[in-house]
Formats: C-alpha cells, structure tokens, sequence
C-alpha cells in the first residue's frame, strides 16, 4: 500500500479554500477508445483567506495535455504534478485556468468520475470522481456555475445530457453536440453527464406558482414500459415537497436516467438524476411491491436533495449528514404519507437494530459528523444517512412540528446556495424554538447507541407511579466516556380501562402532549425519574413510541404487558416492539433452557392475525420474529448455531399453533382485483404471502403445493417471487431446482429480475449453499464487474445466510475474502462495503480466528486500496 493512502483527514484541520472558481466551462470530446475534456475555470482568491501562492487543483488517473493561465501554456517546469494534484503558481487575484486532459472511460472500472455503463457514458462525481475527469478544486465548499458542451457520434449516442438547461446544439458531419447551462452554483460533485442511445418518458409538472417543469426519464428502449411508477412517484413527490416544507422546483427541466452499471442507489446531481436501475424501473411482471416501494422511496430521496443537498450543501464531508440524513429524514415522511406510517416506522427501526446498532458496536463506530476519516466513501453508512435521519426526527420531536416546520424553512433562506455545517442546521432550530440544544448537539459528535434502563414503583395507596431512567453509553473507538445524551421518549400509561390521562408533577408545565394521554419525556441526566399520578389502576407503560430516540431500551416486562400491549396499544409501533419483545424472550428462552415457546407469544399472535380490521400490513410486521442477525446484536458473544436452531424452533411453535388461522387467512386474503401497487393491495400481499411462509413451516407438504399453485397461477412479480422463497427454502430439491430453472427461463433478459434470481438462492438455508454459490459466480448470469450482480450474490449470502456464511470450515469467509481480493483493484467501493460481516469477528464464538485470519490475508496484499485498508485497518 501507498503512504498516500494512509493519511487520515480530521475535521479539526479544515480550512477554508484559499481560492475559489466563479465559472466552470467544460468541453467533452467522447469517443470509443478515450476522451477528451477541456476545462476553463473562472478563479479568483479567496478574500476571507490569506493569501497562498499556489493553486492545488485535484486530478486522478489524468493524462495532461496543456494547461494555461491567462492564455499562457505553462512549460513543464511552470507547474508540478503529482499522482493526485496539479500544482500552479497563482497569477493574481484573478484568472482563468485552462487545461486539457485524456481519460479512458471505456477502462474505468471504479464507477467513480466518467465511465462508461454498458453502451451508455455516465458520470458519478460524489464524492470525490470529477477528479477523475478534469484538474479542479474538487471540494464542496468551492461552488461554480458551469455551462458544458458534449460532442459524440450521432448514431450510437443521439441523447446528450448535462446539469441545468439545454442552451444549443447541432449536428458535424456524423456527430453532434449540446450546451447545456446551470444557472445555480454547486460544487463539482454535483457534476453529471450522459450519452447513450435513449429513449424517454416525458411527463410535466405545474408548480404552486404556476411554473411548467418538463419531466424525462431516460432509459433503454426495453425498459421504456418500466418507468410509469417512477414518474408518477416524482409528481407526487414534488406535490409533497411543495405542501410540507414549502420548496418549489428551480428549474425548467428535470432528467432521470437510469444506469445499470452503478456503485450507489442514486445520485442527487443537480437536475439530472443518475439512477441504478433498481431504483427506478418497476413493471407488476418485474417488480416486487417492495421494489416499487422502493423506486418510489428513492426518486423522492434524489428530488428532496434539490434543496436538502444541492441548494443547501455541505462546507466539507465531515458534515454529509447534513445532507443525507436530513434528506433522509424527509422521504421517510413522504413513504409514510404515501402508505402504512406504522410499517415505515418498523421498517426503518428494524434497519437501524440489525445494521446501524451492530456499526455502533463494532470497530467502524463513528458519530453522525466524524471526526476523521481515510476515505470518504468509506462514510456512506447507515449511521450517517438511517442515524442521522433520527437525529432530525428527534429534533422534530422536541420542537413540535409547527416549529420544526418553521426551523427549516429558516435554515434554506439562511443559506440558500451556501456550503454549510450540521452546526448551521442546528442553529436555526434554537432560532425558532428559543431552546438551548447544546447538549443536543452531542448526537452529532459522540459514536454508539445510549442505553436506557427502565424500573418503575407503584404506591397503591397514592395512585402515584414513578418512572426511574438511567441513560449510558458504551465506549467506541476513540471515545472512551460520553457525556449523557438529550433523549426524548415519548409515553403513554395503559390500563384495564384505557389510556390513562398523564398527570405529572416532574415535567414543566408547557411540555408538549398531543392530548392528556401522551407526552415527551426529555432525559438529559444520567438518572432521573418522574412520577404520575393520581392514577386509578397500576398501569402497563408504553415506553419510547414510535421509537422516539434511536436507544437500546431494557424494561422489565412480564410476560402478560407484553400480551396487554401488542392486543390494546394504541401505538402501532410499540404493538410491534411487544410482540418483538416476546418473540426474543422465547428465542432465549429456547437457546438456554430447551423449553416450550411461552404462551404469551403464541396467543397475542393469534389474537392480532383474528384482527380482520387491523393494518393487513402492520399484522403481516408483527408475526414476523425477528431476524437472525438482529438476534445476534443482543448479546455479547454470538453463537450463530444456536440462534438459527432456536428462533427455527421458535417459528415452527408460531406456525402450527396458528396453522389454522394462517389457512383460513391465505384463501381469504387472494386477489380479486388486477394488480395495483397501492398500500391496500401491497398490505394484503404482504399478510397472504406471510401465511404461506409460515404454512409451509407448520406442513411443508401443504406449504410446498400451495407454493405451486401460487407460482404458476401468479400474475405479479410479487406473489411469483414469495412463492419461489417458498419453494427454494422448504421444498425438495427436485422441486427447487424445477422453479428455478423456470423462473430463470422466463426472465434471463431481464438483469433485475435475475438479481432476484441470485438472491433467492444466496440466501436459503440449504447445506449446499455454499457450492450452489460458487457454481452461480461462474454462471453466465453473473457479471463480476456490476455491483447490482455483486451485491444480489455475494452480498446477501454474506449479510442475509448467518448459518452458511459462518460456516465452521471457514468456507464462507474464505469466498468474501476472495471476492475483496478480486474487487480490491476493480471497484474498492464496493469491495470495502463487502467486507462489513468480517469486521464484527471479535463478538463471535469459535469462528472468531477464522474471521480474523482472512482480514490478514486482506490487509497483506501489496497494492491495497484505501477504501479496503481503511476497513481492514480499523477491524485488525
């Protein structure tokens, strides 16, 4: 590994930039075997900063042709290059930059600047690519307008796009060209181009001040009858973002063009959104309905950045979170308008137990605004985007949602077409609420997940009922003691008779409530108690709602509360949590002691799938126990065997206990309407393909025939795929491998639906998986080069098979050791994301020498990447 690689950047040292660039014209030659790219950049000194006499530009993997200042080519003695900048005396206080450089896009594997996808030039430039594209001050804290003109041949690539407006265009013998001109500032990575052979859905959108917006996406021609949901998903997300934060489109146009070859979901570029396909085409025969939730979830993500990202950016990397999970933040709210507000809420706390809580725990912590990093595309992870959309989410709870409302709308006028901080954000929150949120603040700077223990007290004679919190934090990596956290929890008090109206003396009298049967405790001490009261009754208390703070939470529940609340809480969410809660008591209870599943589960379960008028949605969440690997994240020491023995016996207890009820439920939940991805229909998919997972557990004769006839008979891509789970995880091989083969057959030219493919298989449960999986990287449906490929593969064989990929010869590790190998030189992008389970070695069982031994053999390799060594490092 090269020193350069090594260096860690801290947020301590930031500087502001010594010069800026008002105006970036670019010029792109493209053709087949190279490109060519003229810049012009507009500089001038920075005035806030001290003078510096040199100009570093940023440039990776550039052949320089010329540069020039002023007109002037610089000789090669007048600059000095290096592997990773160009070096320039300034001039003046003013002057035009002028280069010309070579790149070879057809070559680029790293997915990283200008590549190319398939027939298709694409650009991805966060967070540090357009280095890879021209000399340029590639830091967002320098913001330009750019005006670009793209050259290529006619025939191959007839669409031609850039950021902003399209200005001119024209026709040179046998290729053509187009200007296009953004008239807003923003830094480089923000940058985009495409050009491909295209064709596009146009669509438009009437903005609240009457303004026509030109709406397009651009993808093959095969894919042209994919892209209906996606379009609509964006009118309705502009309608939202108008309605609930007041922010208009800036534009004239908007463009999405899907790519298929693509490291990230999407990227937000101005006016032109880049999309991995997977996120934007969705079809009934293709797409599953959590695909299309999907679509919609991330088309409103890269449009909520027009203002949360693009218009408003980040000073530096450190503060991404400003960005994302703000943004983040916002689409939640808009899936949750758009379907079930309780299954989003369960969604995304189940993403944060499994993945964010297992990153606070482990050798990669860091907080939502890091203090250092090696690679910055190392810190594009759950605790940046899911943890820092719940620090915004905890703001909104503490201001209230007429003041938060207003706090945001303070904070784009501030800083519109600025580069700010978290800091920034923050403080236009005490703007507007007159509230000191200093200790606050320490959710952007301290790493881990707090931990709250819960006791009550009950004096019968008074009626008086106290709640004593104790709040604490694990020491992370770097932070050996956290100051307490400001926690809010939000409560309710239930009894016999209902919810109890709250009367407290320990809160201030203006504390918010939404009624008298709940309120926000705000915990900023180590211990602290509060009591309520007069009460009639001893009460069951519904703790942190909605899951009002991202905390570990341990509360001494009896068996019967659990049962009271998963059958009478008026919180969804915490329905949820008490039927997770018994489900987990009767795992351990199974691991540890080898006795029967308690008959609270099994009875609340039964009561909540006879609810014919509940959320078919919400009812399909609560049956699921959960998962394997969110299991392993509550205890110290995992033991992979047993927990997959344990939660199975588990689930078979569930299964013929409600083997009856799941039946009757199946029948009566088939369609009779054609499909629709609506919320309805979605939640009544969900509940009726959950009975059939849990039928087959209970007979899998029956649950393999019932599979059957639902994958043959299916008419959408959602039922197709529940049934060939099915088939796949509880069939005989014969039976396996008949739909398998089918499916494949029906859908091999269909690259997303293969991916579907992939994973089915990845991740059964089947003693040969790891065979299955070495002989499917050889098939013709893999791509080693295509990370959708990577990920549907290896990637849920290593996150979502426990019991295979830990398999005790080490064989498991020993292939993702040799996929990050491969991907080392390729695209170390995805090969460090990759390397996540290997990271956690030192929480588990016998397996930990084997982990440990692979990330060796990784961290020896001669020429490794910063992306993979960073991860390494950090883990060893």
């Amino acid at each position: 590994m090269k020193d350069a690689q090594a260096v860690t950047i801290y947020l301590k040292d930031y500087q502001a930039p010594a010069f800026l660039i008002d105006h970036t014209e670019l010029d792109f030659q493209l053709y087949e075997d190279h490109a060519l790219v003229q810049s012009a950049l507009t500089v001038r000194r920075n005035p806030d900063v001290a003078a510096a006499a040199q100009l570093v530009l940023h440039g990776q993997e550039l052949e320089l042709l010329e540069v020039a200042i002023d007109g002037v080519v610089q000789a090669p003695g007048q600059f000095h290059l290096t592997e990773e900048s160009l070096l320039l005396t300034a001039p003046g206080d003013a002057f035009i930059v002028t280069c010309r450089t070579r790149i070879t896009p057809q070559d680029n594997t790293s997915l990283e600047g200008l590549y190319k996808s398939r027939t298709m030039f694409c650009t991805q430039c966060e967070a540090e690519g357009f280095r890879k594209i021209t000399y340029y001050l590639d830091r967002p804290d320098v913001m330009s307008r750019f005006t670009v003109r793209l050259e290529a041949e006619t025939a191959k690539y007839p669409v031609l796009l850039s950021n902003g407006n399209q200005t001119d265009g024209g026709v040179s013998g046998d290729r053509h060209w187009a200007s296009w001109h953004d008239p807003f500032p923003k830094p480089a990575y923000l940058f985009a181009l495409v050009a491909g052979d295209l064709e596009s859905l146009d669509d438009s959108f009437v903005t609240h001040s009457g303004r026509q917006v030109q709406l397009r996406i651009f993808v093959e021609p095969k894919d042209l009858d994919k892209c209906a949901h996606a379009m609509d998903s964006l009118q309705r997300s502009m309608r939202w973002d108008e309605e609930k934060f007041g922010r208009e489109y800036d534009l004239d146009i908007f463009n999405i063009v899907a790519v298929d070859d693509f490291n990230m979901g999407a990227m937000e570029n101005k006016s032109l959104n880049i999309f991995n396909t997977s996120c934007v085409l969705a079809h009934p025969q293709t797409t599953t309905d959590a695909g299309f939730q999907r679509v919609e979830a991330v088309v409103a993500h890269e449009y909520f950045h027009n203002w949360s990202g693009n218009r408003v950016t980040c000073r530096d990397w450190f503060q991404l979170s400003l960005k994302e999970g703000f943004t983040v933040y916002r689409d939640a709210e808009f899936s949750a308008d758009m379907g079930s507000r309780t299954v989003k809420r369960i969604e995304e706390v189940s993403m944060l137990r499994t993945v964010q809580f297992a990153e606070d725990a482990g050798p990669l912590a860091h907080p939502v605004r890091p203090d250092s990093f090696m690679e910055i595309s190392n810190f594009y992870t759950v605790t940046i985007y899911e943890k820092g959309a719940e620090v915004v989410r905890m703001l909104r709870t503490l201001l209230g949602e007429e003041k938060f409302r207003a706090a945001c709308d303070l904070y784009f006028e501030r800083h519109d077409g600025e580069a700010v901080t978290c800091e920034d954000f923050v403080l236009a929150m005490e703007a507007v609420s007159g509230r000191d949120l200093s200790q606050f603040r320490r959710w952007y700077s301290q790493a881990g997940t707090p931990r709250l223990a819960v006791s009550e007290e009950w004096d019968a004679e008074s009626g008086m009922y106290t709640l004593n919190f104790e709040q604490s934090c694990p020491p992370t990596p770097g932070q050996e003691l956290k100051q307490p956290f400001m926690i809010p929890v939000a409560l309710g008090l239930l009894g016999e008779a209902g919810a109890l109206r709250l009367q407290s003396p320990d809160m201030p009298e203006d504390a918010e409530t939404s009624d008298n049967t709940n309120c926000v405790l705000e915990l900023t001490q180590p211990q602290q108690s509060f009591r309520f009261g007069p009460l009639p009754e001893r009460p069951v208390p519904s703790l942190l709602r909605g899951f009002s703070a991202p905390v570990k939470m341990s509360f001494d529940y009896r068996p019967d509360q659990l049962a009271f609340l998963l059958s009478h809480d008026d919180d969804g969410f915490n329905r949820w949590e008490a039927a997770q809660r018994l489900a987990v008591n009767a795992v351990h209870a199974v691991q540890l002691e080898a006795v029967e599943v308690d008959q609270a589960l099994l009875n609340g379960l039964s009561n909540v799938l006879a609810d014919v008028h509940a959320d078919a949605a919400m009812v399909a969440e609560i049956l699921r126990l959960p998962a394997e690997n969110t299991l392993a994240e509550l205890v110290d020491t995992i033991d992979v065997d047993g927990i997959h023995s344990a939660r199975g016996k588990v689930r078979e207890a569930v299964a013929r206990h409600l083997q009856d009820a799941l039946l009757e439920r199946y029948h009566a939940l088939a369609a009779s309407a054609a499909y629709a991805p609506t919320a309805a229909q979605m939640a009544a998919r969900a509940l009726r393909n959950t009975c059939l997972s849990y039928i087959a557990v209970a007979d899998p004769e029956r649950g393999v025939a019932l599979a059957q006839q639902q994958f043959e008979g299916a008419e959408n891509m959602t039922d197709r795929h529940a049934a060939l789970v099915t088939l796949v995880h509880h069939g005989e091989q014969s039976v396996s491998e008949a739909a398998l083969d089918t499916f494949y057959a029906q859908f091999k030219d269909e690259p997303l639906v293969v991916n579907m493919w992939l994973q089915v298989q990845a991740s059964a449960p089947v003693k040969n998986a790891i065979e299955r999986v070495r002989q499917l990287l050889e098939h013709p449906a893999y791509d080693a080069r295509n990370p959708n490929k990577i990920r549907a593969l290896v990637g849920t064989f290593c996150n979502a098979n426990p019991t295979n990929f830990h398999a005790l010869d080490g064989s498991g590790y020993e292939l993702l050791r040799e996929t990050v190998v491969e991907l080392n030189s390729s695209n170390p992008q995805i090969a460090s994301r990759l390397l996540t389970p290997l990271t956690k070695w030192r929480r588990y069982d016998k397996r930990q020498q084997l982990m440990h031994s692979e990330l060796q053999t990784i961290a020896a390799l001669p020429d490794l990447s910063r992306d993979v060594y960073e991860v390494v490092a950090k883990s060893l």
